[in-house]
Parts: C-alpha cells; structure tokens; sequence
C-alpha cells in the first residue's frame, strides 16, 4: 500500500487537493495520511513514508505560502512533480438542529475569516480562531450556539449542516497545491518549470541579466518573486515560474545560462496541472 502526505487535518482544501491527485493517479489501495505541519510533510516523503506530498505553495488573495517556500529551498531535497488549483469557497456550518438565527459566534482559521470579513461583519457574529477551519468544523459541537467556516468536505466528514454557502468576500480566490516527490515529472507538452536563485552581490543589473535570458529565447514567464535569503539584510532569492519543461531543449540552456551567472541555483521541477 503507498501513502500520500498532506497538511492535515482531514477536512481542510489541502485534504481536497490530495483526494485529486488520488483520483487522478492512483486508485484504492493508496491512503491519504494528515500530518500537522508542512514540514512533517516533506519529511515523510525524504523518508519514504510517503510516495507524495502535498502542500498549499500560494494563494490569489493572500499570496505565497512561505513556509513551503522556504522549506524547498533550504531545508529539502525535493521536487515538485505536479500542482493542484483549487477555488476557494467558503462556507458557514453547524451542527443539526441550528438555523442561521441561532448563530452568534463563528470559528475557523484566520484566514477564512479573514476571507469572510464582509459576511460575518453583516451579521455581526464574534469571531474565534482556530488551528485549521477543519479543527473548527470538528470541534464546533462544543460550542453553543455557534458555526463554523469550512469546506463541503469537512460538513460531510463532521456531520455539519451547511447553513449558508459561498460566503467569501472575493469569489475568484483561488489556491495552488504543489505535490512533492523525490523527482519530477516527464514532458507532457504542457508544462511549467519553478527555479530559485540568488544574485553576485557586485553584479549591478544581475536580475535584469536573467530576465533577459527568457526573453532571448522568448520563454513566457508566469511568476516572479523574491524572499530573504536568510544570509542577511538587503539579500534575497528569486523564485521564477516559467513554461516549458526542463527536458526541453530551449530550457536546458536557459538553466545552464542562469546557473553560469547566478550565486545559487536551483531547479524545484517541472510538473503539469492535475485537474
């Protein structure tokens, strides 16, 4: 039997994007296994716990995930063979028996109550945090009078009533799940190619340099981005998501030209959309 990591607890998007990607791939003999953190994620697929991971990497309205970020570039050795694209719609639950007027309080993660400003603003519900909008899903029955904010997913596995549905302020939210693997993907035709490098710190024009290199080969980029490069102030990587696969002929030069002129370098895969 083969294992996929996901940030956990069961019940929350990221637990969505694994139950895809098991669809999609592979079939009843595989499980899906929650772990707490990101971290215990990528370590038990560098320990073979786990064949895959997967993880929230960005989201439309919040913007990266750093954690994850961070972690692929510093800390593992892994590569990203896939991603997920989930929509992001929030809904309000309780258990049987509640209608929407009973409702005064509301729990969930920060974020999706963050997300849900507007509404829990119009009905003037109290606001409580939690470590995961399934913790509040799951726990909410010790709560009187109160709903949570959640997924479908999480009503069903916690015998939830929905009460209220697609309550986010922002109706084109969107988040992007990485699966993590030991190795990559091959060439679909489709594909996406995520690098990080740093900069020569005397090298004036340096990131204008790389950029350059895409367009010389007139490669499409669809993100750039920086972080602290942990090395100190005013030094930063750059994250760059760009189309092609790192097979392809065109890209395995623009990798060779970037790792010529660059401090630090590398490759976090090439990979396609699993929908």
């Amino acid at each position: 039997m083969s294992h996929i990591a996901f940030l956990g607890p069961e019940g929350t998007f990221t637990h969505q994007a694994a139950s895809i990607l098991k669809d999609k791939l592979y079939d009843d003999s595989t499980e899906l296994v929650y772990f707490d953190t990101i971290n215990d994620v990528m370590d038990a697929v560098i320990t073979s716990k786990c064949v895959k991971g997967v993880v929230p990497i960005e989201n439309s309205i919040e913007g990266p995930v750093n954690v994850t970020l961070d972690a692929l570039v510093h800390e593992y050795d892994l590569m990203i063979e896939g991603e997920i694209v989930l929509p992001i719609n929030h809904n309000l639950m309780a258990p049987k028996g509640l209608k929407l007027s009973d409702i005064s309080d509301v729990y969930s993660h920060p974020q999706a109550l963050a997300q849900c400003h507007n509404y829990i603003l119009n009905n003037s519900f109290r606001v409580h945090s939690t470590s995961s909008t399934a913790a509040a899903c799951k726990n909410i029955v010790n709560f009187k009078n109160s709903a949570s904010i959640g997924t479908v997913k999480a009503a069903k596995l916690y015998g939830l009533n929905i009460l209220d549905e697609d309550i986010q302020d922002v109706y084109n939210n969107e988040t992007r799940f990485v699966v993590l693997s030991k190795h990559d993907s091959r060439p679909t035709g489709n594909d996406k190619t995520s690098i990080v490098f740093s900069l020569h710190d005397d090298r004036p024009g340096g990131l204008y340099g790389i950029l350059g290199i895409f367009a010389e080969f007139s490669i499409n980029l669809s993100k750039i981005e920086s972080r602290p490069s942990k090395q100190g102030l005013n030094k930063y990587v750059f994250f760059i998501n760009f189309e092609g696969h790192r097979q392809d002929e065109d890209i395995g030069k623009i990798l060779k030209l970037i790792g010529e002129n660059t401090s630090f370098f590398k490759v976090l895969g090439s990979y396609h959309l699993i929908q």
